[in-house]
């Protein structure tokens, strides 16, 4: 997450976190770093101001219009506003007020000073802006003390008659960042730090007032220059119209203004977070971007499951997600990116350490669960638009998925879909996929390989919803009776090894000698979702999500309260998911448990209230009857592509 101080500005591919006064001041924290990022690379470290000499005082922090809560976390609306004085005393009113107003658009980051004089005689103010740009690739900035050899990388700046230009190489890497200001700085100063500070000294009549315009136009490597707006007010206006055309023609229920807030806000975040990515023909496309601060970019995931949420409202994400991951899936065995061939990517990354190979998230394919998750896609996608051709056009890429799932994922040879830690990326390649989120109830950690029972549920959906594509657009019964036998006896499978009798309640998992890890888990309601389980053990599973121990009030918790491993503040242990409580209600709503469903829609939209209407990735998992305002995850993305399309998802469940 930012810091609780920070405000986001968001688009695209392109987010800039700011202090209260507009600053960016590059200094790492407990929280995420402030800056401007355009493909996991930090394209401004320093955007500091001072006036007369000295940091001004914060009137009103950086935020949308009016301070609403609905932008606070995040200017939605595009535009983040902060007015700031000269420090001073009560018995000397200030000079002048500085009234700042700053924006992103893709690659870019735009602002605009207006300095107003308060006193009738003329005024002159010096201003300066302190400017950095120190390309520190993202993973360089998590609190994980790793550090990165960077052999040749050389970092340069040039003076321009309007500003300065940031220059970044390293081998045949090279990314630049360039600030222009008008009027143009009177100088240019060096700091004896690297960064550059531009200096201005404005004159102002009586109660007379002078305009800075600054922009800056962010070059990643490999990427073409893009124009930068000329305002703040240009940018918001064509981040509005992009927002307007995401929300509107979609009916929401009127009869549940805050389920409709919900949806609302959530299509406005959603009409942000779109990434570029390009098709399997080269076509570029947009596809939700994962969140916000870390994860701004494709993780498969995330974009199948925003996509599914969003089909009934918004089927064109599925439809461009499903060629671009068909465009990334892969088709050989590499062993550092965990690929097999048919495997759907997990995550894709742009920045300069996964470009060296220094991180292997260049292309990742450490997910169990992206690969079934996409035939589901392609099925559902399918059955609700009747789009044939692209059904078509993707059986190649569908088949292979089916082939990884029964080769290399191992429904064939263990009879379920398994995974094993992977020393470089993620020791768990479920949804949770934390170390340690897959644990028995004391907490203890499962040996060998691990079977998560979610997944199995994925399977067993995409075998179903596979064969039906090949019976009706790919005019082949034989593989779509292979398929269908594969579902059948999946479901048997699970059934016989993952119930525990004794708590009337499936296991998280199978470890590798296939004994139950014990946890009473959340994961049970995405059983539900897929369909797995009989309509007799589903209204058990069903019920007991929403008993006190699952049901924080807010929603229901990734681990039960009362286990040994339960912890309200832990990423997977215990805290409450909103996209995990979408799939929970949907799940819910196919057993013909409606009741349940709506109470667990009532919950995260009343939670989203809490906040503006947008729910965060994650919230703590304390009880509601004991603290009545939802508390927040201290790490969570405050934009988040699968809770920008919960509510989405919620609507269906209960249809307004």
């Amino acid at each position: 997450m930012t810091d609780r101080q920070h405000q986001l500005l968001v688009r695209g591919g392109t987010f800039a976190a700011i202090g209260p006064s507009g600053d960016i001041s590059g200094v790492r924290g407990s929280g995420s770093p402030d800056g401007l990022f355009v493909r996991d690379g930090r394209h401004l470290s320093r955007w500091q101001l001072t006036a007369d000499g000295a940091a001004p005082e914060v009137l009103t922090p950086a935020g949308p219009p009016g301070g609403d809560t609905a932008g606070r976390t995040g200017a939605g609306e595009g535009v983040a506003r902060c007015v700031l004085v000269p420090r001073g005393g009560r018995l000397e009113p200030p000079a002048y007020t500085l009234f700042r107003e700053q924006a992103v658009a893709d690659s870019a980051f735009v602002e605009t000073l207006r300095v107003v004089s308060n006193r009738a005689a003329p005024t002159t103010v010096r201003l300066a802006l302190t400017v950095d740009a120190d390309f520190t690739d993202q993973f360089e900035l998590r609190a994980d003390h790793r550090t990165y050899t960077k052999t040749g990388a050389v970092r340069s700046r040039s003076a321009l008659e309007d500003g300065i230009r940031f220059g970044y190489r390293r081998g045949e890497w090279r990314s630049s960042t360039t600030v222009t200001a008008e009027p143009a700085p009177d100088a240019v100063e060096e700091t004896g730090t690297g960064a550059r500070r531009l200096v201005w000294a404005l004159e102002l009549a009586g109660h007379g007032t002078a305009d800075l315009s600054l922009r800056v136009a962010a070059r990643p490597h490999g990427t073409p220059g893009t124009p930068v707006p000329a305002s703040p007010a240009d940018a918001a206006a064509e981040l509005a119209a992009r927002t307007e055309e995401f929300t509107r023609d979609i009916t929401l229920p009127a009869a549940w203004p805050g389920l409709a807030a919900a949806c609302t806000r959530g299509l406005a975040d959603l009409a942000v977070l779109q990434v570029p990515a390009t098709g399997p023909d080269g076509e570029p496309l947009s596809v939700p971007g994962a969140g916000v601060p870390w994860f701004l970019t494709l993780l498969g995931r995330d974009a199948l499951l925003t996509s599914l949420f969003a089909l009934p409202y918004r089927p064109g994400l599925a439809a461009a997600t499903l060629p671009v991951l068909a465009a990334t899936q892969a088709t050989e065995s590499t062993e550092d990116a965990v690929a097999q061939p048919g495997k759907i990517v997990h995550e894709v990354r742009h920045g300069e350490l996964a470009h060296f190979g220094q991180v292997p998230f260049a292309r990742y394919y450490g997910s169990v669960d992206a690969t079934p998750l996409f035939l589901v896609l392609l099925g559902a996608y399918t059955d609700r638009t009747g789009d044939v051709a692209t059904a078509r056009r993707l059986e190649p890429h569908a088949r292979a998925a089916v082939s990884w799932m029964l080769d290399h994922g191992g429904l064939t040879s263990r009879g379920y879909l398994v995974y094993r830690a992977d020393r470089g990326g993620l020791a768990n390649q479920n949804w949770k996929d934390s170390p340690g989120a897959i644990c028995s109830a004391d907490g203890s950690r499962p040996t060998g390989p691990v079977t998560a029972a979610g997944a199995q549920g994925y399977a067993y959906d995409a075998l179903r919803r596979t064969a039906a594509l090949a019976r009706t657009a790919w005019d082949d019964p034989v593989y779509a009776d292979l398929l269908e036998q594969a579902a059948t006896d999946l479901r048997d499978r699970f059934q016989r090894d993952f119930w525990m009798a004794d708590r009337a309640f499936p296991a998280l998992a199978l470890d590798g000698d296939g004994r139950h890890v014990d946890a009473l888990a959340s994961d049970a309601g995405h059983l539900l979702w897929s369909g797995l389980l009989d309509k007799e053990y589903g209204e058990v599973v069903g019920r007991r999500l929403l008993e006190p121990d699952f049901f924080s009030g807010w929603g229901v918790r990734t681990l039960a309260a009362g286990q040994g491993a339960y912890h309200p503040l832990s990423y997977h242990r215990g805290s409450v998911w909103p996209h995990d409580n979408a799939l929970i209600a949907l799940g819910l709503a196919r057993y013909g448990l409606h009741d349940e469903a709506r109470t667990v829609a009532h919950a995260l939209v009343e939670a989203a209230a809490a906040s503006g209407h947008r729910l965060p990735e994650v919230l703590a998992g304390y009880a509601r009857e004991a603290h009545p305002a939802p508390v927040p995850y201290p790490h969570a993305c405050e934009y988040e592509s699968r809770s920008a399309a919960a509510p989405l998802a919620l609507l269906t469940a209960v249809g307004g």
